[in-house]
């Protein structure tokens, strides 16, 4: 009798673990914004590996003889070059499917160390309590009162520019946001009933928080990762536009957005394509965190 009942619950355990993938996945699908915002970054994404085989010119290659030729199907466009050439003659689309690269580096690796640093600071804050929120939650409070633009410019200048130097400077600023908001959900979800059961049970208070407590915040820390992903883009941008991120030659969208500022009444197709790129991407990363909160959250589901 004991062999069936121990071989009863295996089975039920292994239904459920196969079932659950299932549960979540189902709930995605049906939400037409991570669909549809999903799927356009999964191209991106293909895209940016893929640049050098897809990109019809070599970004850096220069021909003044072919500068400010406009898109394809304006007067005077040069076959081969969609979306025309900027005033050294590069090729606008390859320059724009190679800044791809840069945006979705920067955004998956600082989205990535600033949500572990957040999380595990605000579940220490949130569930421990005591001199660790008190000094976690004085540390945010006093790192948060910084203007966040400003902040990346000085800790950019000061580190010297490069990627690595783009990716700290996010790091640096954004960890407050997930730490704040992880040390929140913490202590709502330490007040409900499952988690005194647990303890009731006798589970330690570390095991708690990896089993019951960090599985029930981890629909809001997946959406506010998709969302700082957008914001990690727009703070490159804006490094790379006032000339603070990478190498003049390396193709950024926010230095190609400066360059054609510069010459929007000659050429503005310079100006309006990587921008249209910057604008749609973000906004992509925005509308697939608030799908993914949708979707994950019990709660906004009903």
């Amino acid at each position: 009798m004991g062999e069936m009942s121990k071989t009863a619950t295996t089975v039920d355990t292994a239904f459920r673990f196969r079932s659950l993938p299932m549960k979540t996945i189902k709930p995605l699908l049906r939400e037409p914004r991570v669909v549809i915002a999903g799927g356009f970054l999964l191209i991106l994404l293909l895209i940016a590996l893929f640049a050098p085989y897809i990109a019809p010119k070599d970004p850096l290659e220069q021909d003044l003889m072919l500068g400010n030729m406009p898109p394809v199907n304006y007067p005077g466009a040069e076959p081969g070059y969609y979306l025309g050439t900027d005033d050294l003659g590069r090729d606008v689309l390859s320059r724009v499917l190679y800044g791809s690269r840069i945006a979705l580096t920067v955004a998956f690796v600082a989205a990535s160390l600033s949500a572990i640093i957040g999380t595990l600071l605000g579940l220490a804050a949130g569930w421990y309590g005591g001199w660790a929120d008190r000094v976690i939650s004085r540390l945010v409070d006093i790192w948060m009162a910084f203007p966040p633009v400003l902040l990346s410019v000085l800790l950019v200048a000061v580190m010297g520019s490069g990627l690595h130097s783009v990716i700290a400077a996010i790091v640096i600023i954004d960890w407050t946001r997930f730490c704040r908001v992880v040390r929140a959900e913490t202590m709502a979800q330490a007040r409900l009933d499952y988690v005194m059961a647990a303890q009731t049970i006798g589970f330690s208070r570390s095991h708690i928080l990896r089993r019951e407590i960090l599985p029930n915040v981890a629909p809001v820390l997946i959406a506010l990762v998709s969302l700082e992903m957008g914001i990690a883009i727009i703070v490159e941008a804006i490094l790379s536009f006032v000339g603070l991120s990478l190498s003049s030659d390396i193709p950024t969208w926010g230095g190609m957005i400066a360059q054609g500022r510069q010459m929007i009444h000659q050429g503005w197709w310079v100006f309006v394509f990587p921008l249209l790129a910057l604008f749609v991407t973000v906004l992509a990363f925005n509308q697939l965190g608030n799908g993914l909160r949708t979707a994950l959250d019990p709660v906004m589901r009903r």
